[in-house]
Formats: structure tokens, C-alpha cells, sequence
């Protein structure tokens, strides 16, 4: 069995955080722009 060192993965569990909440934020910032982009055409 391979012991696996608690700080090491609180490290990993808040990299995946960190990395998930950028993709939701840039997700959620394009589609915006791209909405605005698409009312300004209008």
C-alpha cells in the first residue's frame, strides 16, 4: 500500500479548484462578450 501524504493532496484538490473556477470564469466572460457583440450588431 503507498502512503499518500495529506498536504500533498490538499495541494491537488486546490489546483483542480482553482484550475475549475478559471475555466467556469472564462467560460462565463467570452459567452458574455460574445452576447454583447451580438447585440451591439443588432
Amino acid at each position: 500500500m503507498v502512503s499518500v501524504d495529506p498536504l500533498f493532496v490538499f495541494l491537488l484538490v486546490v489546483l483542480l479548484g482553482l484550475f475549475f473556477f478559471g475555466f467556469l470564469l472564462v467560460r462565463r466572460t467570452l459567452l458574455g462578450l460574445r452576447e454583447g457583440y451580438e447585440d451591439g450588431k443588432r
